[in-house]
């Protein structure tokens, strides 16, 4: 039997997660999807109680012949209530907008759905006119286009046919992604999205889902570790936490499409002779490490302890950690293709390695919410996408309760440097601070980089969870407005994570929009604490403060 030791080194206390605590008080209130009432459905029963309802409510679900469905995620809620997520295809083909979510009462009945669209998923033929080579070509061009400043290597681009229902009439589309290295050698990549009749451009998005660069050095002090020995040394892999492990990139890089690698940086399992690891300056390659498994730790325990998911599919297995990725790349992305989270060293300039807390909260955030909702990486749907990463991020390193790096409503603030020239890259509690995000909501917001109009959700959480007004909390100084001029008063930050993660398991979908959002979060609140319930009553104001009605 092998044996799994937990060491620390220095002076400063042990930090402690408190799990047993955290089990028994935050999961009083919470829905857990994992759960169920002893002998009440289990996810093989809600998945077949759900193939019923689509056979019996086919019309209602715009089901037709051409098309067929695969189960995405199921959630059994501890009363029995089942949601079961599907995607879509038509003639084989993946329909974006065609995913939805099915409604089931305790005893399986069909209670409704929710659809990213209603329109009728349907085009004349599934042959484009626009040949494949060309859609890659025109996405290249994109690519191009997206990165005037710095000269492209290793250009590549792969499209797929796909049916979009995400904007407008359903039409048959090329999704192409080009990926390429900037003339720094870290990756660039783009989605295109063309019409395959006309060759018209429909929508693009950058395909890497970021946290727009973090850095400093080592930032959470002295952490525990679970580690696996590995004959007379260690491996920094977490068999308590689905095998999740750390590796080095050696400053090497991606060049992948569609989960398609030309070449892919490797993640060499970093190891040590008496598990000390690192030294908490950046000269040892471990320090960084560190900060990247303790944040995979904590953004696990957190997802399993408050909202009862194990691992970021829901299905206990561990996803990995690069760090040292490229050269001076000043960001940090979750990657579906590989299922991992991956950080560059930063510049040392504006950014130090991005491998704080938050950010590990963020990158892992962005699995769970491709595992879910699947919120599109454009529009108002990429501002929720991202805005979710921030928010469930931030209650990641709330929950964690490291003095090193106590909780606040700050994205990134760990690992900007002066250069940076601002306290942090995103705030929550007025996110114009930065100089670019979006405080309320306009029917111009979907056109804002999404990192930017995330701002509006980023808002509302923070109203919701702490009210408007100036308030110091942790020692950091907040003051947020609203756009209607109301007096906000919150509901405490840990009703606003199971909000949020609710809204999103259960009821977003790839298409919604911030007015989508406010349903979302509505029913959401609903199901945890009541129709007319204080919380209830909050979320309505907090999105009003937002002008999102």
């Amino acid at each position: 039997m092998s044996r799994i030791r937990q060491h620390v080194r220095g002076t400063r206390r042990m930090v402690t997660t408190g799990v047993a605590a955290a089990t028994a008080t935050l999961l009083a209130v919470g829905l857990s999807p994992a759960a169920h009432a002893e002998g009440g459905p289990t996810r093989a029963t809600a998945i077949d109680n759900a193939a019923s309802a689509l056979s019996a409510h086919a019309s209602a679900l715009g089901l037709a012949a051409p098309q067929d469905t695969s189960v995405r995620d199921v959630i059994v809620d501890k009363d029995g209530t089942q949601h079961v997520r599907y995607d879509r295809t038509y003639r084989h083909l993946p329909v974006l907008g065609g995913d939805f979510v099915v409604h089931l009462t305790p005893g399986g009945a069909y209670r409704g759905a929710d659809r990213a669209t209603r329109q009728t998923v349907s085009v004349p033929t599934v042959t484009p006119a626009v040949p494949g080579p060309k859609a890659a070509g025109l996405a290249v061009d994109a690519l191009r286009a997206a990165h005037p400043d710095t000269t492209l290597k290793q250009a590549k681009a792969k499209p797929q046919l796909v049916v979009d229902a995400l904007h407008g009439t359903p039409r048959l589309a090329w999704r192409t992604t080009a990926v390429g290295l900037d003339s720094l050698g870290n990756p660039v990549a783009r989605t295109l999205l063309t019409d395959a009749r006309t060759g018209a451009r429909i929508d693009a998005w950058d395909s890497i889902e970021t946290a727009t660069g973090d850095g400093a050095s080592l930032y959470s002090g002295t952490v525990p570790l679970e580690t696996t020995p590995s004959g007379s040394s260690y491996q920094l892999k977490d068999p308590t936490r689905g095998n999740t492990y750390t590796g080095d990139a050696e400053n090497k890089t991606d060049l992948c499409i569609f989960g398609i690698c030309f070449s892919r940086a490797p993640a060499t399992l970093l190891s040590d002779a008496d598990n000390h690891w690192g030294t908490g300056a950046t000269a040892d390659r471990a320090s960084a490490a560190v900060d990247a498994q303790y944040g995979t730790d904590e953004t696990w325990d957190y997802y399993k302890n408050v909202h009862g998911r194990t691992g970021i599919a829901g299905d206990g297995k561990g996803s990995y950690n690069r760090v040292h990725y490229g050269t001076n790349y000043n960001n940090a992305f979750w990657d579906d293709s590989c299922f991992c989270m991956t950080y560059g060293d930063g510049d040392g300039t504006t950014f130090g390695p991005l491998v704080a807390l938050d950010v590990a909260g963020h990158e892992m955030s962005h699995g769970v919410t491709s595992k879910t909702a699947a919120l599109t990486y454009s529009g108002e749907s990429g501002g929720l996408n991202e805005a979710t990463s921030d928010i469930l991020g931030t209650m990641v390193e709330w929950y964690a309760d490291n003095p090193s790096d106590a909780g606040d409503y700050l994205i990134g603030e760990k690992i900007v440097k002066p250069g940076f020239g601002k306290a942090a890259l995103r705030f929550m509690d007025r996110p114009s601070r930065d100089g670019s995000s979006a405080d309320y909501w306009s029917s111009s917001v979907g056109n804002l980089d999404v990192h930017y109009s995330s701002g509006v959700a980023n808002h509302f959480a923070y109203l919701l969870a702490e009210g408007s007004g100036p308030k110091t909390i942790n020692g950091v100084s907040y003051n947020s407005p609203t756009y209607n001029g109301s007096a906000v008063t919150g509901i405490g930050r840990d009703k606003v994570g199971r909000i949020w993660y609710r809204a999103l398991t259960v009821y977003m979908t790839s298409s919604t929009n911030y007015k989508g959002a406010r349903t979302a979060t509505l029913n959401a609140a609903k199901d945890l604490y009541g129709a007319g319930s204080t919380e209830y009553n909050a979320v309505a104001a907090a999105w009003s403060a937002v002008n999102v009605g």
